[in-house]
């Protein structure tokens, strides 16, 4: 049976590059994407709702089909007022996990980050655990919150902060290893493969950390 999969923040990297596999995926038939701007992919599969996804729970008529990715993010260099981040990483993510409980939307899959704790000193921490646990009440059928490391990826938008990060993490990955490869680095593609793999493959932990992503990235690939 074909699915029909849900996606936030198609217009972000990692985002942009689940909808491309998925459209390209004949196991789905429909990707209905809400978004502040137009996507600029043009694709028979594609159902475009350019809203604002701040008050996304407005669209509650529209968010029908079996499976929503959260791939919603911004940083603390892109947005800078505190309220307005936790609007985005905070509030994004628990409305659609609230749309598919009323929806009945069994799977839910959201990028979150490594190091997510509710009870963190550290400001984008302790917004993404908060947002782990609001997730988790709904009591979905199966929510998987996928935590990487510092993710790889070239970007549209200039971080000149984050691209020397990476730079120097190509070089820090050869050290961590053991229980700290975690820490490692990641690649889009591979948060892409394990989204891919856990919507057609049940995985017994709602909370996934950088390592194990890339274990469950191979299992798809």
């Amino acid at each position: 049976m074909s699915k029909t999969a849900i996606i936030l923040g198609i217009t972000g990297l990692t985002g942009n590059l689940l909808a491309q596999t998925i459209l390209a995926d004949s196991r789905y038939d429909k990707l209905i994407s809400f978004h502040r701007r137009k996507s600029g992919i043009a694709h028979p599969k594609l159902e475009e709702h350019v809203v604002d996804v701040l008050d996304l729970e407005k669209q509650g008529s529209l968010f029908q089909g079996d499976i929503v990715f959260c791939c919603i993010g911004t940083t603390q260099s892109k947005t800078s007022d505190k309220e307005t981040y936790k609007q985005i990483d905070y509030g994004i993510p628990v409305s659609a996990a609230r749309l598919c409980k009323q929806s009945n939307i069994p799977q839910f899959i959201a990028i979150s980050a490594l190091g997510a704790n509710p009870k963190s000193s550290v400001f984008y921490n302790k917004v993404k655990g908060e947002m782990e646990r609001d997730v988790l009440k709904q009591n979905l059928q199966e929510t998987y919150l996928l935590q990487p490391a510092l993710l790889a990826g070239d970007r549209e938008e200039k971080r000149t902060t984050e691209k020397l990060a990476i730079q120097a993490f190509k070089i820090f990955n050869l050290f961590l290893i053991g229980p700290l490869k975690k820490f490692q680095s990641i690649k889009p593609e591979a948060l892409v493969a394990t989204m891919q793999y856990l919507s057609f493959n049940r995985y017994t932990e709602n909370r996934i950390e950088s390592d194990v992503i890339k274990k469950l990235a191979a299992k798809h690939a």
